[in-house]
């Protein structure tokens, strides 16, 4: 999507639920610092999506988190 010529910069973070929302939102402040540094975008042009899923739907080496 662009606005005036400038590119909004997306970044989707995908973990597993748990964090505290104090977590949640420093993650989203560290986030957005890094991509304004890195990028050049102004910081309300930045968007992060954080994506939460249970153990059960996150697997490593063929097991489930929920089943160890």
């Amino acid at each position: 999507m662009k606005r005036r010529g400038q590119q909004m910069p997306y970044v989707t973070v995908k973990m597993l639920e748990g964090r505290t929302e104090d977590q949640k939102r420093a993650l989203v402040e560290k986030v957005t610092e890094a991509v304004v540094e890195t990028t050049g975008a102004s910081v309300e042009k930045v968007v992060v999506f954080i994506e939460e899923m249970p153990k059960n739907h996150y697997a490593v080496a063929g097991k489930r988190l929920s089943d160890e």
